[in-house]
């Protein structure tokens, strides 16, 4: 069963940091990639990062590179997104994603996600 769950959102001034834990299922932790979109009112679906499961690489999107980190730890079946210097502009729901299609990481899509935190940046 797939199962992810977000924690760690909250609101915090720009400059601030923030970090995501998903804890997933061990079904969901065998899929090909995991890793988390967002999504702002009235904005389209963003990939910000994605890792293949039980490797180093990992894939960001233009706009976090740099300030955004995924990690994972293999022991506890959790996936991690370390966010430094947040914009006002991050500000967003944040999902925890799947992909077990065994497509390509780097496109930074997904087909099963947990139900989001929220993150709030203020200025």
């Amino acid at each position: 069963q797939v199962q992810l769950v977000e924690s760690g959102g909250g609101s915090v001034q720009a400059g601030g940091s923030l970090r995501l834990s998903c804890a997933a299922s061990l079904y969901t932790y065998s899929s090909n990639c995991m890793g988390w979109f967002r999504q702002a009112p009235g904005k389209e679906r963003e990939g910000v990062a994605a890792t293949y499961t039980g490797f180093a690489v990992t894939y960001y999107a233009d706009s976090v590179k740099g300030r955004f980190t995924i990690s994972q730890d293999k022991a506890k079946n959790t996936v991690y997104l370390q966010m430094n210097s947040l914009k006002p502009e991050d500000t967003a729901m944040y999902y925890c994603a799947a992909d077990r299609r065994g497509g390509n990481c780097a496109d930074l899509m997904f087909d099963y996600w947990g139900q989001g935190t929220q993150v709030t940046v203020s200025s």
